[in-house]
């Protein structure tokens, strides 16, 4: 973190975007094999009726018209959420756009920090709700836009909120709400591949209606190749979702030059970032509740703020002035050197 590198970040993301449009066909294949095998298994799709590397040989067969069909499902879907990803977004977080004229303050502090990298402002959006979080989104110039919620813009200072819109300009500078964003695409498409292969097995009536001897194998081979699919997707997301905090947090100080608010708006978020959303949103929010320990933090998609603070502290030479509470987090017990933005 001593040397941000952002740029070094950025080609890294290009590639992982590359590497997301490779693997996403990999996994598909992948997991439209294991539910070919598990509709075989039930009896909805016909087996060969001799042993199960025949009945596996089929079930390979049909990925030749099953893959174009899917494809074209995954083409169809990614247009619709590329063009309307943050209509989605809005509408499951209660998120609204503001101008200029409504929130002056909180637009200004925005404008002024893209115009110091030489980039077009972002779209300004707000939701009203008490949790302190804060995010980026879009896939591309003209299209980005950074959310805060009114709990941050109350609770935090001016030049703590400053820290924070630097963090989220950061990740759009580095292209990581682009790659999120396509790695929330693509985990939605899993999502409803799997989704209707599993409804159509629970609510169909009296089940499939062929018997096939192979039934037990077929399943277990069918779930198992699913199972390896969705938990390559998970470990893509998790490895996109790390390393990008740290990042995004030394490029607002980068942006700000002041490790000292970027650490005291960590930490009057911690504890206090709860806010409602679908899982791939939430990979996106400032911090994403739980932090977690043990298992729970091993599947956690932000590191602990305790470790992006020390990390701060450490290589960016801020200081920590501690847990906050409640009510130190009241723009009243604000820095005396600095004023709360106003909601």
């Amino acid at each position: 973190m001593g040397a941000v590198g952002l740029q070094t970040h950025i080609w890294a993301n290009n590639t992982r975007s590359i590497l997301l449009l490779v693997a996403f066909p990999i996994l598909m294949v992948g997991i439209l094999y294991g539910a070919q095998l598990i509709l075989m298994g039930f009896g909805f799709l016909p087996g060969t009726g001799r042993g199960l590397g025949d009945d596996m040989a089929l079930a390979a067969s049909w990925l030749g018209w099953t893959v174009p069909m899917a494809g074209v499902a995954a083409a169809i879907w990614f247009a619709i959420a590329y063009f309307g990803s943050q209509t989605m977004v809005d509408l499951m977080t209660g998120a609204r756009k503001v101008e200029r004229r409504t929130e002056p303050d909180l637009y200004n502090l925005l404008e002024n920090l893209a115009i110091s990298r030489g980039l077009r402002t972002p779209a300004l959006r707000i939701i009203e709700s008490d949790s302190l979080n804060a995010f980026a989104t879009g896939l591309h110039e003209g299209q980005y836009s950074i959310t805060v919620t009114r709990g941050l813009m109350t609770a935090l200072t001016r030049d703590e909120l400053e820290a924070v819109l630097a963090h989220e300009l950061t990740h759009v500078i580095n292209k990581d709400v682009r790659t999120m964003v396509i790695a929330s695409i693509f985990a939605g498409i899993i999502s409803v591949i799997a989704e209707l292969v599993f409804r159509s097995l629970i609510y169909s009536r009296g089940g499939g209606r062929r018997d096939n001897k192979n039934a037990l194998p077929l399943i277990l081979v069918g779930l198992a190749f699913a199972a390896i699919g969705f938990a390559l997707a998970i470990v893509i997301r998790m490895m996109l979702s790390r390393t990008r905090e740290f990042v995004a947090d030394a490029g607002a100080v980068e942006l700000t030059k002041n490790p000292d608010a970027m650490i005291s708006a960590l930490r009057k978020v911690e504890g206090r970032s709860s806010l409602k959303g679908p899982d791939e949103v939430q990979q996106l929010f400032l911090d994403n509740q739980p932090d977690g320990v043990g298992l729970e933090g091993m599947f956690a998609s932000h590191p602990p703020i305790q470790k992006r603070i020390d990390a701060l502290v450490k290589f960016g030479g801020g200081i920590d002035p501690g847990v906050w509470s409640v009510e130190e987090t009241a723009p009243a017990q604000a820095y005396a050197t600095s004023t709360p933005v106003a909601g």
